[in-house]
């Protein structure tokens, strides 16, 4: 309910959702024991690529001893931000970087010339199920 009810839009009213430019459905990639949903680079925003990704993953489950693995790959002159809402994952890097992102936290990663890097479930979280 709007405290201003003539200003609501009007349903099939192209005027009052011109602020509505774009509406972005991801597309999903398998990764194994998860799938990551990429919206950006995407066909009705190409100009953001190749510099700007913008991937999600989860929620999911995991079994007893499972959990994420996005093994070592390499990245050249973009950046990076990992934020989680919940669960931990372990960053880790050519550059000798090394910790668990959690949620609240946030991971920028600049590549520069060049880095890789992997984000996993850690071994103890795995063993516990908390995945």
């Amino acid at each position: 309910m709007s405290w201003q009810p003539t200003e609501d839009p009007t349903p099939g009213d192209k005027l009052s959702c011109d602020a509505i430019e774009t509406i972005i459905v991801p597309r999903a990639r398998d990764l194994g024991s998860f799938s990551v949903r990429r919206a950006l680079p995407s066909p009705q925003r190409q100009m953001v690529g190749p510099f700007i990704f913008f991937d999600q993953a989860g929620p999911a489950e995991f079994l007893l001893g499972q959990g994420m693995d996005v093994r070592p790959h390499p990245h050249i002159g973009l950046s990076t931000v990992t934020y989680l809402f919940d669960g931990e994952i372990y960053h880790r890097d050519s550059l000798g970087t090394a910790l668990p992102i959690r949620p609240g936290e946030l991971n920028w990663m600049t590549a520069g010339r060049g880095i890789t890097h992997s984000e996993r479930t850690a071994p103890e979280l795995r063993a516990s199920g908390e995945a």
